[in-house]
């Protein structure tokens, strides 16, 4: 395959694979946690991110001197998400709050990398400073973060006693 189509391929895996994460981690975030299409929502995602972190420093390889960090944001994105599905799976105590944590942080990284890249191409973003595209993400992510932790750290009110006033 000469370099062309190859990076042609690889653009085309990058792009699906971009889709595929943002609709499934908001799917998987809209769904009920612990549900089956929660696990299977969230799998899709972690697997389209996967792809996305892997096709990451090749396409900045191709201009590394001016695209050198969205490798760096991939890999932040890679860990962030390894060890939110690590956690639910190997520790207990904190699991949830981890697991959301870490998911929540990979979805908002991906998305700052989209719009790091992206945004000056972007009708209304290019009219942004480039500051506001590296910060936006999470300004508007953890927010929604911290709400999710607070919602999961208060007990489910099936699991309250009703017989038992505070």
């Amino acid at each position: 395959m000469d370099p062309a189509a190859a990076l042609a391929l690889t653009i085309a895996v990058h792009v699906g694979c971009g889709g595929i994460a943002v609709a499934c981690g908001a799917a998987a975030m809209l769904t009920r946690k612990g549900s089956h299409r929660h696990r299977r929502f969230g799998r899709v995602y972690l697997a389209a991110l996967t792809g996305l972190g892997l096709t990451a420093p090749i396409l900045a390889a191709v201009d590394w001197a001016h695209r050198w960090h969205l490798a760096v944001l991939g890999t932040l994105a890679l860990g962030s998400a390894a060890t939110g599905f690590a956690a639910i799976r190997l520790l207990r105590p904190a699991r949830v709050a981890v697991h959301i944590t870490g998911m929540s942080t990979a979805y908002i990284v991906m998305l700052t990398a989209f719009y790091v890249d992206n945004g000056p191409r972007l009708p209304l973003w290019n009219q942004l400073p480039v500051l506001v595209l590296w910060l936006l993400p999470a300004a508007v992510g953890a927010p929604v973060l911290i709400r999710a932790l607070r919602r999961h750290r208060r007990p489910h009110p099936a699991a309250v006693d009703p017989g038992h006033s505070p």
